[in-house]
C-alpha cells in the first residue's frame, strides 16, 4: 500500500476502550507530566544557580578590584611616609644644631653678614654663579 492509504486505513481504527487501556493511558500521561514538572523545576534551580553564581563572580571581582586599589594606595603611602620620616630626621638634625650657639653664630655670619666685636666680614664673589 502507499503510505497516504496507510494514514487513511490507521485513521479508521478504533482503540480498544477497556478499562486496562484507560489506566495505561492515564499512567503514560503521569509519567510525562512528572517529566514536565522534573524540567520545569530542575530550568528553575538552574537558572537560581546561574543568577547565584554570576552575583557571587560579580562581587568577588568587585572585591578583588578594591582590594587592588587599596593595596596601591597603601604603596603610596608608605613611600609618602618615608619622604615625611626622612624631612622629619633632617629637621630634628636641624634643631639639634639650632641649639647650639655656635652653629647659631657660623650661620648668621654666612647668611646674614653678622660679625662679632673687632671682626671685619669681606664678601667675595662666588664662582658657581658665573
Amino acid at each position: 500500500m502507499k503510505p497516504i492509504q496507510q494514514r487513511k486505513s490507521l485513521a479508521n481504527v478504533s482503540s480498544i476502550q477497556t478499562e486496562y487501556v484507560r489506566s495505561l493511558h492515564k499512567k503514560e500521561e503521569r509519567i510525562r507530566a512528572r517529566k514536565v514538572r522534573l524540567y520545569r523545576r530542575l530550568a528553575v534551580y538552574a537558572i537560581a544557580a546561574i543568577i547565584i553564581l554570576g552575583t557571587l563572580t560579580s562581587t568577588f571581582f568587585n572585591q578583588k578590584q578594591a582590594l587592588s586599589v587599596k593595596e596601591q594606595k597603601v604603596v603610596e603611602l608608605l613611600a609618602e611616609l618615608k619622604v615625611v620620616t626622612d624631612e622629619q630626621e633632617m629637621l630634628n638634625r636641624q634643631i639639634v644644631k639650632l641649639s647650639d650657639d655656635d652653629y647659631i653664630a657660623k650661620l648668621a655670619r654666612k647668611n646674614y653678614f653678622l660679625s662679632d666685636k673687632n671682626e671685619i666680614i669681606f664678601s667675595t664673589p662666588d664662582k658657581k654663579k658665573k
